[in-house]
């Protein structure tokens, strides 16, 4: 067991188990249920059948005591190396029956005030976990002033918005559902809607021991997102290439008298044939990893630091958005932003916090001249005297080098 693992079982070792009424119909419920998330189809398929979800069938589904275990959390070849980061809330463990009640409610437009927007709406798995919109679009077509982050890989990063005004992915999630121009809401509204709803009152009452409460939804909601995890790109295949070739690179040459060794190295090409980057990629994650400087701020096994910076967008009118600022009050702060991960960046144009980016060629060429000059600039800016070809091999390895698979998952079969 990781050392992830053990501080996670140390953070829920004192909490009571939501499912602790199905330890005495069966032992097992109290051992934990080891899954790969990103990898597990099941995790996200949804309760079985066709059609609404109905009482009964969501009756069955939550009787069964497996579906209450707390999950024993791994993740999948690339994102793994960001193990040490994840991050479940005590009070909030991971079990596959409120993962699936997540499910529903993040697909359900019933949460907003005219049954038209869901949190799909805004993070949406057919624009990879974004909207191709320049800002999120609520209840009557209203529009936000940021663009929708993405709601993937989320299980490793704690504040949550473009300003980390959300401590936990648990608080943001039920921030929309009040907000007057995303859902339109009130969490009262809410919970009296869930309530009145069979299917829903029997899951809650069987997920958690207190019930339908906004806390809960936003629980549920939280364990879905953090199931939604990325898989490997052919940049972590190549990176394996490149490790093994370093670390052994006195044995190539004698490979065929270490017959494991071959095989290893042999498995490894084998894989980046089935991943392949083009030559124009391959030279754009060295100029990435060098000359490019992005792992200034993309760093680590999810492209993040998780900081916040002013790049200076948007910063050139009167009246900018100073993001962090608003929440810190602290003068370094103003105009500064998120860093969002680069796994999958390719699927979810525009970019920046207010999608004024509708390209990456674009992001790489604001990036290239050092962004746009303000008092509060941080000061990983610099001009990168990249060629034109240099900046097109960048973009070439955000597209090719860092785009892998996104978990299957069931977006309809919603409650009756």
């Amino acid at each position: 067991m990781s050392a992830a693992f053990g501080t996670v079982a140390a953070l829920t070792a004192s909490t009571i188990r939501p499912a602790a009424v199905f330890a005495a119909e069966n032992e097992s419920a109290n051992t934990k249920s080891a899954v790969v998330l990103g990898e597990d189809e099941s995790l996200l398929s949804g309760i079985p059948g066709q059609g609404l979800l109905s009482v009964e069938q969501a009756t069955e589904w939550m009787s069964k005591p497996e579906v209450h275990q707390e999950l024993q959390i791994d993740l999948p070849k690339g994102i793994k190396a960001a193990l040490g980061n994840v991050f479940i809330p005590a009070d909030n463990p991971m079990t596959r029956a409120k993962i699936e009640l997540g499910r529903q409610l993040y697909f359900d437009p019933r949460l907003s005030s005219d049954n038209t927007i869901s949190c799909a709406s805004c993070h949406n798995p057919a624009e990879g976990y974004g909207a191709q919109t320049r800002f999120g679009v609520g209840v009557d077509g209203q529009e936000g002033g940021r663009n929708s982050p993405v709601s993937y890989n989320r299980i490793v990063s704690q504040a949550q918005f473009w300003d980390g005004r959300a401590a936990t992915l648990e608080d943001q999630a039920i921030g929309p559902i009040a907000n007057p121009i995303e859902m339109g809401n009130t969490h009262d509204a809410c919970i009296a809607d869930l309530a009145a709803n069979p299917v829903y009152k029997l899951q809650f009452n069987k997920v958690f021991e207190d019930g339908i409460s906004i806390e809960n939804v936003g629980r549920a909601l939280a364990a879905f997102e953090r199931a939604i995890v990325t898989g490997p790109t052919p940049y972590d295949f190549q990176k394996d290439l490149d490790t093994f070739e370093t670390v052994f690179a006195d044995d190539l040459e004698y490979l065929d008298e270490e017959p494991e060794l071959k095989e290893q190295y042999d498995a490894i090409k084998a894989a980046i044939e089935k991943h392949p980057m083009s030559e124009s990629a391959k030279r754009g994650m060295k100029l990435f990893f060098g000359k490019a400087n992005c792992t200034a701020c993309h760093a680590g096994a999810n492209f993040t630091d998780e900081q916040y910076h002013n790049l200076g967008v948007g910063m050139e009118v009167d009246q900018p958005d100073l993001g962090r600022y608003e929440i810190t009050k602290d003068e370094k702060d103003k105009g500064a932003f998120k860093t969002p991960t680069l796994r999958n960046i390719a699927l979810s144009p525009p970019y920046m916090h207010d999608g004024s980016q509708e390209t990456l060629e674009e992001v790489v060429a604001w990036y290239n001249k050092g962004g746009h000059p303000n008092k509060w600039l941080s000061d990983k800016m610099k001009p990168l005297n990249l060629t034109k070809q240099e900046e097109a091999d960048v973009v070439a390895f955000m597209k090719e080098g860092l785009t892998g698979a996104f978990p299957k998952i069931q977006t309809g079969r919603l409650p009756l």
